[in-house]
């Protein structure tokens, strides 16, 4: 019999137990020990019931991901669900933790389910490019109905025990799994309560049977931000057949969409994604046994946009703050914004109606930075520009407790200049956050020359605490993600001076799968900032220098590269701009050429890509696939297309740096010939991925 699944019989009831941590997955083995020990207790004529449960912090969480595109090993999940579900003797799921996957599916093969009221119950395939390959888009709707079922398997969203049971997934809500499924076992042998096989039960079908746009509503509202993702429109077909075939006809449809899906890119990119957030989680060049500082209380310096930001994601995660500014009217102001948000939230049913006053509860104002003494970590979040930064950090040694941890939320700028202010240079790193930073996951995690390992590992611990995908990097300007923004910025500039239009790179750029295209983001934030910024340095930008000389600084003014109407923020083409554009050429003595949609895509993908190899070769960053996470996380990167360096694998590196020479020389730019690295790996056949883990940069 297996080792990870073990069998014990009390007074007639089987109890079966998964027993392979971290997260019971359903690896071979599991499979094997469960069908094992499930058949054994059918054939034992002692047993009246069969419970099965799982040791350690969770029922099974999912399949064993690692398994995909390998040979497959039997028993297959199916083979193991069928045994549960055609068991002569009463079959019952006793769960606690998270039912994911696979582990829900096997649950649904069970007659009947009990859970612990702090359970979860999900389907969320959708989220790794897949779709549930062993019934569950057939049992599921059976137990919940489709609406339930759409939103858990098209929109891949667990469900709380108590939703559980007022649906139908659960029979009860039991004090411990192992003890309560037993309890529960007993009863249903006692009250003689009928075997309910899923399979054989379709009463919850009948109402979209009936009325076939119960089914297509509940689709529409769980697909619309589904933008150029193939499966939950997979899902939803597979659901569809459950309504409208035999099971056995829906499980087949079912299986023939998950291997279509196994094998798709954009599922190999969602899982290629998944693996890689776990991976920038591991921190390179920390001595074993380093252990985080403890973190009891945050003060963040500066209410502003980010500020504020940063103080919501600590609230919502529990932990006091202490937000500070240099004066009471920028500081009320400051208060009531995050106020606001909270409260406009709650609104929506985002969050419960009494949460805006337990998190602002968290967060005390205070003007004063002698107000930072008591913080464990200080994150500074002032005006970006080095002169101010240095200042904090200099008055930082005066006021804050030793061993405090101080970090600055730069975007571009050196830490290691602003560490060198202060007395205390292995306190110092940077936590680049990103706007609105109470709602983008990523955290760059700046480490410095001097910055100390527990600190740093203080930074990733805090930010994991407050639901944020931390990314260890290295000093440079604009260290990872907006060092490789600026190589796209440069380009897209160029392509204006070119002749193509800024609707053109936007279109494409956003039909690749970005959320918006250069000059749209640049109408939001403003342009008049890069105006401003380029005076100070004696540069010029004759279009976009223009623009601003017209009062044309983006959304705030209703126009920009784009016009806006009253009250929207849909960017609508404007026949001045092509005329401002055209007049400005004019003047430089140039000329317009048509610009193919193909040579826009590679000019904005290719010197990215080009600026993540030489991040690599400089060990800014210590995998390629750290790279992807920042991209992902921070901007909006499609997660279908896996991030710049696993799409450009894709693509084949020889290609990308044959592109990138004929660009360097058919414009005139030497800084687009590709990187040491690229042309070595291209030359050489290989990928990114072929680097490994880690990549020994940011150490």
């Amino acid at each position: 019999m297996s080792e990870v699944v073990t069998r014990e019989r009390h007074d007639g009831i089987a109890i079966v137990t998964v027993d392979s941590p971290p997260v019971n997955a359903l690896s071979a083995a599991v499979r094997r020990g469960i069908l094992e020990n499930v058949n054994a207790a059918v054939a034992d004529p002692e047993v009246q019931a069969i419970v099965l449960t799982c040791a350690g912090r969770t029922f099974i969480a999912g399949a064993d991901i690692t398994e995909f595109g390998k040979p497959p090993q039997p028993p297959a999940l199916n083979d193991v669900i069928a045994a549960l579900e055609n068991s002569p003797k009463p079959t019952i799921a006793a769960i606690h933790g998270t039912a994911l996957g696979g582990g829900l599916e096997v649950a649904l093969g069970c007659h009947f389910r009990v859970a612990v009221k702090e359970a979860k119950l999900g389907l969320p395939e959708v989220k790794l490019g897949l779709l549930p390959g062993a019934g569950g888009t057939q049992r599921l709707p059976r137990a919940v109905g489709p609406e339930l079922a759409v939103q858990m398997i098209v929109g891949g969203n667990p469900i709380g025990a108590a939703e559980a049971l007022k649906h139908g997934l659960i029979s009860e809500i039991v004090e411990g799994p192992a003890s309560g499924g037993e309890a529960f076992a007993r009863k249903v042998l006692a009250e003689k309560l009928p075997a309910r096989r899923l399979r054989d039960d379709d009463s919850k079908l009948a109402a979209a049977r009936a009325d076939r746009s119960i089914f297509t509503n509940a689709v529409a509202a769980m697909t619309k931000k589904a933008r150029g993702l193939e499966a939950p429109f997979a899902c939803a077909d597979a659901i569809g057949a459950a309504i409208d075939l035999p099971f056995e006809e829906g499980l087949k449809k079912e299986r023939e969409g998950f291997m279509k899906l196994v094998v798709s890119d954009q599922s190999k990119a969602q899982r290629y994604a998944f693996f890689a957030e776990r991976e920038a989680a591991k921190v390179d060049g920390v001595p074993d046994g380093t252990k985080p500082r403890p973190v009891s209380r945050v003060a963040i310096i500066g209410a502003g946009t980010m500020g504020g930001g940063i103080a919501m994601s600590f609230a919502n995660a529990g932990i006091p703050v202490t937000l500070i500014e240099t004066g009471k009217e920028q500081l009320d102001r400051g208060m009531g914004i995050m106020q606001k948000n909270y409260e406009a939230t709650a609104a929506r049913g985002g969050i419960p109606a009494d949460a805006p006053a337990k998190r602002m509860g968290l967060i005390t104002g205070m003007v004063g930075l002698d107000n930072v003494k008591d913080a464990d970590l200080i994150i500074e979040a002032v005006f970006e520009t080095m002169a101010v930064k240095k200042e904090v950090f200099t008055a930082l040694d005066a006021y804050a407790k030793p061993g405090a941890v101080l970090a600055s939320n730069t975007s571009y700028l050196n830490v290691d200049d602003i560490a060198a202010t202060t007395k205390r240079p292995q306190d110092v790193l940077g936590m680049h956050f990103f706007s609105p930073a109470n709602v983008m996951k990523l955290c760059e995690i700046v480490r410095g020359a001097k910055t100390a390992p527990d600190a740093l590992l203080t930074a990733v611990s805090i930010a994991k605490k407050i639901a944020k995908v931390p990314v260890v990097v290295g000093v440079c300007d604009g260290f990872v993600g907006n060092r490789m923004l600026a190589a796209r910025s440069k380009q897209s500039e160029k392509l204006l001076f070119e002749g193509a239009p800024p609707q053109q790179v936007d279109a494409v750029v956003t039909k690749f799968g970005m959320p918006m295209g250069p000059f749209a983001m640049g109408d939001l934030a403003g342009l008049d900032i890069g105006w401003r910024s380029r005076k100070d340095r004696g540069i010029k930008s004759e279009i976009a220098d223009a623009l601003c000389e017209a009062g044309r600084f983006g959304q705030k003014t209703g126009k920009g590269y784009y016009k806006y109407e009253a009250g929207s923020r849909s960017p609508l083409p404007d026949p001045e701009v092509e005329t401002l554009i055209n007049d400005t050429l004019t003047k430089l003595g140039l000329k317009r050429r048509e610009v193919s949609d193909e040579e826009i895509l590679e000019r904005m993908m290719y010197p990215m890509i080009n600026e993540g190899a030489r991040i690599l070769e400089e060990n800014i960053a210590a995998r390629p696939s750290d790279i992807d996470v920042v991209w992902l996380y921070g901007y909006g990167w499609p997660i279908y297309r896996g991030g710049p360096m696993h799409y450009a694998d894709g693509v084949g590196l020889k290609h990308i740096a044959e592109r990138l020479s004929y660009y360097a020389k058919a414009t005139n730019d030497p800084s687009l010939e590709p990187s040491p690295l690229l042309k070595k790996l291209a030359a050489e056949g290989k990928t990114f991925a072929s680097l490994g883990q880690p990549n020994k940069a940011a150490a």
